[in-house]
């Protein structure tokens, strides 16, 4: 086999270069032409008309020049090719393997030096109501019997596992021995600072302690689109339901949400959202909004002077809030107004002294204006009800609540959950009773709440209003981009 494979590259190696040299002889042939064609040119001119016959033959016939040339190469190719073919298959050769140590310089002094650096694993979780501090250690991937022990016996950490929807963030190391562990939470949703208990691993074992630190206020930007319902939209837009529930609020005086809202509509927002050590906590206020339905678009812009209270305006400076919300239910429908009717348990004709609007139960019901609740508990046929007064002596009624969320004395503001919708007392149905009283008389809320509206702009005022203004539509434009893009 190796006298066949010697007599094959000869073969090849001698047929290679026979090409080669015919070709570098038809090169230096066609130079030579061209030379001798110049000179007899130049020097006799008598024989030009002869050569010139040739030329005009060669001109003729390109086709055949071409298909001769084009032969005698594919012939050679051809015979390289099945001389190469008579050798043996390269895939029935011998494989030989070779094997060269590589040395890494120092590996002994690498691995030890690895071996000093402390290895930590961060997990995060929540806690739960039915926690143990074995269960919580288990959920965060730790095996720990010192660690459940001292979360069991310490007080500060009971006081601050003991609820259920904590943020908890803890450190390990490679055994699985806890390091470090923070459990985050608010006192009162309101707050703008949040509780940190620290538990870390000291030389003299685990020590706890609690601190309270302010939260770091970021925006969020992002707009959707209403194919079904505004809901459906914000979930869509990943839009907290506190965000939705104030934009209803912020436009309840210029869309009808219960009715007019149609498909289509286009919203963009730009919101704050208050964290504690760069994890969100909670939403905080809307900043600026923008409402386009029916071809209609509204704006909203926050401002607030400084030592008073802040309020929505259009990007003219005009207000869009009034002293009081349009509805104490963000999404429902009016089954009975401020009228005569008969009653529905009862069967008798009866003055209707309030609203009622229907809802699912557990419907959020909030106060329509700012207050202090003068009463929060069951009285007679309302069942759960809360009573709000508010300034110039008007106190409004949440009646028929399946629970409630205010105490007495408590300070409320405009829009802030009281209680739920739900069906106590004397109610063939899930809604909320909602009245209104003026000196303790009973007054259509609609009427006073079409009346009551919110205090203007002061020359002074409005001129800082126009710079929050023209912020407030770049951030629009943004928010209404990221809209774009999602729908995309």
């Amino acid at each position: 086999m190796q006298f066949f494979a010697l007599i094959q590259s000869r073969l090849v190696s001698l047929f290679v270069g026979f090409l080669f040299l015919c070709t570098a002889v038809l090169g230096a042939v066609l130079m030579a032409v061209q030379r001798t064609l110049a000179w007899l040119d130049g020097q006799h001119p008598q024989l030009t008309q002869t050569l010139q016959a040739t030329a005009r033959w060669l001109a003729r016939h390109p086709k055949t020049i071409s298909a001769t040339l084009a032969s005698v190469l594919l012939a050679g190719g051809g015979g390289a090719f099945a001389i190469a073919n008579l050798g043996p298959d390269i895939a029935e050769q011998p494989v030989v393997t070779v094997t060269v140590p590589v040395e890494i310089a120092k590996l002994e002094e690498q691995a030890q030096s690895l071996d000093l650096i402390q290895m930590s694993l961060m997990r995060t979780d929540s806690t739960r109501a039915s926690d143990t501090p074995e269960s919580l250690l288990r959920r965060l991937g730790l095996v720990d019997p010192e660690a459940a022990a001292y979360l069991r016996k310490n007080p500060l950490a009971k006081q601050a596992l003991k609820q259920g929807g904590r943020s908890v963030v803890a450190e390990a190391d490679s055994q699985q021995r806890l390091l470090k562990l923070n459990v985050r939470w608010l006192n009162n949703e309101t707050d703008t600072f949040f509780q940190r208990l620290a538990i870390q691993r000291t030389a003299d074992g685990l020590q706890a302690a609690l601190e309270t630190s302010p939260m770091n206020t970021s925006l969020r930007m992002t707009g959707g689109t209403v194919a079904s319902s505004l809901y459906d939209a914000a979930d869509e837009a990943r839009l907290p339901d506190a965000v939705i529930s104030q934009l209803t609020q912020i436009f309840s005086n210029q869309i009808d949400f219960h009715r007019t809202l149609r498909k289509g509509a286009r919203f963009s927002v730009v919101y704050e959202v208050l964290e504690a050590d760069g994890e969100p906590v909670r939403t905080g206020r809307v900043l600026t909004a923008e409402f386009n339905n029916g071809n209609k678009t509204y704006e909203a812009v926050w401002h607030q002077e400084p030592g008073q209270k802040g309020n929505y305006y259009s990007m003219d400076g005009k207000s869009l809030s009034r002293t009081y919300l349009a509805s104490p239910v963000a999404f429902s429908r009016k089954t009975s107004g401020f009228a005569m009717r008969l009653h529905p348990i009862f069967q008798t004709m009866k003055a209707h002294l309030g609203v009622d609007y229907a809802a699912p139960t557990g419907t959020p019901a909030q106060t329509v204006g700012d207050g202090v609740v003068e009463f929060a508990g069951v009285q007679g046929g309302f069942g759960n009800m809360v009573i709000v007064r508010h300034g110039n002596n008007h106190s409004t009624v949440y009646a028929h609540l399946s629970r409630i969320q205010v105490r007495k004395g408590q300070t409320v503001q405009k829009g802030q959950t009281i209680g739920a919708v739900g069906s106590t007392g004397w109610s063939t149905g899930p809604h909320l009773h909602f009245e209104f009283r003026v000196n303790g008389t009973h007054v259509d809320p609609q009427k006073v709440i079409q009346q009551a509206q919110s205090v203007p702009l002061t020359p002074a005022a409005m001129a800082r209003f126009k710079v929050v203004a023209e912020q407030a539509r770049a951030q629009l434009l943004a928010a209404a981009q990221m809209r774009e893009v999602t729908a995309q």
